[in-house]
């Protein structure tokens, strides 16, 4: 019986795959890989399913469940951590659970990601994604990404600096289907306290100011309540967590464009001159779209407008009309087109009526 995609989704969505490989190691991953390119086939590498949208078809190739394991890193073997004075190297092997990853580094005092709790999905999609919350994105604290890279066929280490990190963008996203990420590897900084809060509802939430720090522990507990109340922490009885997390990105646009009473954040990489962020949530439900808006099958999160979620009989086609229903509204209303966050696998969102076409 084909393995159904649906199964290891977080939208619990999308059809069976033709060929099914779950690697536990390395060589596994490399080889069911290779293999498939050799012959031609297509290939999806799975980590935790949580970025990802799948075509009610499903996958006509072979789909690598990445199941790797192991945290390992230089201060292992040392007395006092809190000497070094350098950080922490932290090697994570790719198929490691991301929020593991994190409920280790505060137990360990380590510093850098404590922010990024409750994200589900594995340690390997986090470069992809350039995934990031309350203010922290892990670009901020990788050091290296070990990588297969299906065109030169080799495997390679990448520096930070090459992995071209943005806003939810990085080089293994823009150059998709290329990489197979092997493992991650992380430079903290030891000590109790948390880096800078920079978000400021997480800071109202831990009573400090912008900039302040907390212990790692109050702030991964912070997030994860934060994230429980917009349905962002996955519960397999609780509907409104069966998303893909936020559906959209939060818009970089001119500064003239943001709406009036809309929320803005600078955009400080290159070339973002007069560019600002503004947020998806905002322009959502200001075009008319609440909480829970939809219908039986599928709907606006009940908790948070920026996740669509499974109320449990949807199929892809209905998530799909939903997302458009809405991009479409935002798009009416303020001239502003929302752009999809996961994946989209042997499916897309038709074109935003009245626009311009892509370039």
């Amino acid at each position: 019986m084909a393995e159904r995609l649906a199964d290891h989704t977080t939208l619990r969505l999308g059809g069976p795959a033709r060929e099914w490989v779950r690697a536990t190691t390395e060589d596994q991953v490399l080889d069911a890989v290779r293999t498939a390119d050799d012959r031609g086939t297509p290939v999806l590498v799975l980590g935790g399913g949580s970025n990802l949208v799948v075509a009610d078809a499903g996958f006509d190739g072979l789909v690598v469940q990445v199941a790797t394991r192991g945290v390992s890193s230089d201060l292992d073997d040392v007395d006092e951590p809190g000497a070094a004075c350098g950080g922490v190297l932290v090697e994570v092997a790719a198929g490691e659970v991301w929020d593991d990853v994190v409920a280790e580094a505060v137990a360990r005092g380590w510093a850098g990601v404590e922010a990024l709790a409750g994200i589900p999905g594995s340690t390997g999609a986090t470069p992809i994604q350039n995934v990031g919350a309350y203010g922290q994105e892990v670009a901020q604290t990788i050091a290296r990404v070990r990588c297969y890279d299906r065109v030169e066929r080799r495997v390679r280490t990448l520096a930070a600096s090459e992995c071209e990190f943005g806003y939810r963008h990085s080089r293994f996203k823009a150059e998709a289907g290329r990489f197979v990420v092997l493992q991650v590897v992380f430079q903290l900084r030891v000590g109790s306290l948390s880096y800078p809060v920079a978000y400021a509802e997480l800071a109202r939430a831990l009573g400090v100011e912008v900039g302040g720090r907390a212990p790692l522990a109050d702030v991964r507990d912070a997030v994860l309540a934060l994230r429980r109340g917009k349905g962002m922490v996955l519960d397999p009885a609780d509907h409104d967590t069966w998303s893909a997390g936020s559906f959209f990105t939060n818009p970089v646009v001119p500064s003239d464009v943001v709406p009036a009473g809309a929320p803005r954040w600078p955009v400080v990489t290159d070339g973002a001159d007069g560019l600002v962020k503004t947020s998806a949530a905002w322009l959502i439900e200001h075009a008319g779209f609440g909480k829970g808006h939809g219908g039986s099958a599928v709907a606006l999160s009940g908790k948070h407008t920026l996740a669509l979620t499974n109320r449990g009989v949807a199929t892809t086609g209905d998530l799909l009309a939903l997302a458009a229903e809405v991009r479409d509204g935002v798009h009416r209303v303020f001239g502003i087109t929302l752009v999809p966050e996961p994946v989209l696998l042997g499916c897309a969102l038709p074109p935003v009526p009245g626009a311009a076409p892509a370039t």
